[in-house]
């Protein structure tokens, strides 16, 4: 089958930083379907891991969480799925990735496709969505569907893709003010149509733009990028017994200056079920079949701002060059090959 791998890390700039190859097709394990892929998403994590983890000598790493597609084989203790459905779902970290024809993943992290969206704008949604909602319901413990509060939330990098998603959640399933941050028109009018009540700029100090805004203080605070730069904003935004979760990865952050306030910190990241194999994996099944509810029903939109063609080497680079730029909005995807 084709695929789309790397042998080195190698600078996106380099032809050979990511290439395209021939691999035999996965075998499904008990758990798992095999999904005949239609269309992905490409995701800092994409970027992190061919810049940083090194392929075994002489082997093709192949990349890629998200992905849309039909199943076309189950395992012998699949209950969920059923050949011919269409899904939609982010994978693990410690598989083959997503950048090929056919894809073996654990049903337990595998919801059914949205009906009323295309492949290519359901792509652009697992990954994020597990984020966002295992961050703002499992790690800051807001409430769901409570639509009555005086609390508020300031989301860092609203126009990012777990941004764009938490942003909407937030604003259509909880009853919080939503504050996320953008600098730039492009962005700043992404996150508005992504529901944020106020925007603020992140190149300035936070709490002044807060205190600009008249909401000086939040009990919640999403750290999706450059947490340790705005560390000491953070601590001045934050009410007392508030909460920060963060999803970046700061070389150092020192939650002792978090005492004081009896604040919690949490981490969020959605890949841990897989990578331990942790008994809730089904969570993430169940979230991702209500996030495909909400799609369907309006409350949720996709957060595909761009579609950059085929599932080709070629086009991958140019996407990743992208994410590295750090001037992406929303999430771009890819499809076909």
């Amino acid at each position: 089958m084709k695929a789309i791998g790397y042998y080195k890390n190698k600078p996106v700039t380099e032809p050979d930083a990511l290439v395209d190859i021939e691999v035999p097709k996965p075998e499904p394990g008990p758990h798992d379907l095999l999904v005949k892929i239609e269309a992905i998403s490409v995701n800092p994590a994409d970027v992190k891991q061919r810049a940083n983890s090194s392929p075994t000598d002489g082997q093709a790493r192949i990349l890629g969480y998200d992905a849309v597609g039909t199943v076309e084989e189950v395992g012998s203790k699949v209950r969920l799925f059923k050949p011919g459905d269409a899904v939609f779902y982010a994978g693990a970290i410690n598989r083959q990735g997503t950048y090929a024809e056919y894809h073996a993943v654990d049903e337990r992290v595998v919801g059914p496709k949205p009906k009323t969206i295309s492949s290519a704008e359901a792509a652009a949604l697992p990954l994020t969505s597990l984020t966002a909602w295992e961050l703002l319901f499992e790690k800051l413990g807001v409430p769901y569907g409570m639509k009555s509060s005086r609390e508020a939330i300031l989301i860092i990098n609203g126009a990012g893709g777990v941004g764009s998603v938490l942003t909407q959640i937030a604003r259509r399933l909880t009853g919080l003010t939503v504050i996320a941050t953008a600098s730039r028109p492009e962005t700043i009018d992404w996150v508005k149509q992504m529901g944020a009540h106020h925007v603020v700029d992140h190149r300035k100090p936070l709490d002044e733009e807060m205190r600009r805004i008249g909401i000086p203080h939040v009990k919640y605070v999403a750290g999706l990028t450059a947490t340790d730069r705005h560390q000491q904003a953070i601590l001045e935004i934050l009410k007392p017994r508030g909460a920060l979760a963060m999803i970046d990865d700061p070389d150092t952050f020192d939650v002792v200056k978090f005492k004081r306030k009896s604040l919690s910190v949490h981490w969020e990241l959605m890949f841990t079920p897989t990578l331990f194999q942790t008994p809730e994996m089904d969570d993430q099944h169940r979230i991702l079949t209500e996030i495909s509810a909400l799609v369907d029903s309006g409350v949720i939109k996709t957060t595909m701002r761009e579609n950059a063609g085929k599932i080709t080497a070629e086009n991958l680079r140019n996407v990743h060059a992208l994410l590295e730029s750090g001037r992406g909005v929303g999430k771009t995807v890819l499809s076909g090959f």
